[in-house]
């Protein structure tokens, strides 16, 4: 990744479009105060710099929930026992291909791995455990939580107010 130097206009289009990635370009050019052609130009730039990584939509969880049924949110703490970079690769390799998992950190100190999970339910909840955990001679520990309420989620990044303002 290409390290370049940024200035208010590029900090302001990552900061509208962290609020609105559906923003046109007339749109978000017209929010930061420069032209379309400049902000098409620039958003691009940010792009290939690895800034932006994608551009997704954030589904409600509990509508989508109440539409396939319940949905169960689960936060699981993994220790394995051998903790070797080989070791390690395997079970975040494992880990991040399944669909249930929608974030995975390998965290220190504490356990290995933090993992925030969505499931169906109960019973999906328990095959998921046999496939990821059970199975695998080298899940030393789990301990899972089991969301009864979520007060905030947020995917937007704080920017630094100073860089934003090109100082």
């Amino acid at each position: 990744m290409e390290e370049a130097e940024l200035d208010a206009v590029d900090w302001a289009l990552l900061d509208a479009l962290q609020q609105d990635a559906a923003l046109s370009n007339q749109a978000l050019a017209a929010r930061v105060h420069v032209s379309p052609p400049t902000a098409l130009r620039r958003v691009r730039r940010l792009h290939e710099l690895g800034l932006i990584e994608r551009q997704v939509a954030v589904l409600n969880e509990d509508a989508v929930a109440r539409r396939l049924g319940h949905g169960l949110s689960v936060i699981a703490e993994v220790s394995l026992d051998r903790q070797g970079s080989e070791w390690l690769d395997a079970f975040e390799r494992r880990a991040v291909q399944e669909a249930a998992v929608q974030q995975c950190w390998c965290v220190s100190p504490g356990p290995d791995f933090v993992l925030v999970l969505r499931v169906r339910d109960m019973p999906g909840w328990h095959a998921l455990a046999q496939r990821l955990f059970t199975q695998d001679a080298n899940v030393r520990n789990v301990k899972t939580f089991f969301a009864v309420h979520r007060g905030k989620f947020e995917t937007r990044l704080p920017l630094d107010k100073e860089k934003e303002a090109g100082r």
